[in-house]
């Protein structure tokens, strides 16, 4: 890596850390030339702390330390991305992230539909919802209309209609998110099962 530790005069550049399995940012900070090499060869992150004026790791008191997975260079030279295994919050302030936000795994809007599915089923008795009613009849029945879109999605793959099968594809993800929350679980469960295969 050619990194321009030089550009804006003080040595260092900003180090975006990303967690590598959620992507989400946890924090920002500021490495010079050895900060980044005591990164590399121990593995932990490490910057240099300006308020402190020398080389700090992440988590060196708290424990909760920063395990480094990659680095990547921006395309102007002086911006680094480094991705890492947090342990423990990131943040000083005992939060996940240094904008306090739930560093938990995110699909977008798959994650925002099972909110919506999880606000349908909660909020059943004061709104008639295709979820709630579903959901009313019973484990069986939601299990049952998962079996009868993956049936129609098989259906929809034999034929030429591009449309239809993205249509009964929606269908068949919308009813399996359902019976996921129906046994107590959340597509990130699955996610989890996946990965562990992948190792």
């Amino acid at each position: 890596m050619n990194i321009d530790f030089n550009k804006n005069g003080d040595g260092l550049v900003p180090a975006i850390i990303q967690d590598a399995n959620t992507k989400n940012v946890l924090m920002l900070g500021y490495m010079n030339n050895e900060a980044l090499e005591k990164t590399k060869s121990s593995g932990l992150v490490t910057f240099f702390s300006r308020s402190k004026n020398r080389i700090w790791t992440k988590g060196e008191e708290s424990g909760n330390v920063l395990k480094l997975v990659d680095i990547k260079l921006d395309c102007d030279n002086d911006t680094l991305l480094v991705s890492a295994k947090p342990e423990g919050p990131t943040c000083h302030k005992g939060s996940d992230t240094c904008w306090n936000e739930d560093n938990s795994q995110n699909f977008g809007f798959i994650s925002k539909l099972e909110d919506v599915i999880s606000s349908r089923i909660e909020n059943a008795d004061s709104q008639k919802s295709y979820v709630a009613s579903l959901f009313a009849k019973g484990i069986n029945k939601v299990a049952q209309k998962v079996g009868e879109e993956a049936v129609e999605v098989v259906i929809e793959a034999k034929d030429n209609n591009d449309e239809l099968f993205l249509e009964e594809s929606a269908d068949l993800l919308f009813h399996y998110l359902m019976l996921l929350q129906a046994k107590g679980f959340k597509l990130k469960d699955v996610v989890n099962v996946l990965q562990g295969r992948h190792k």
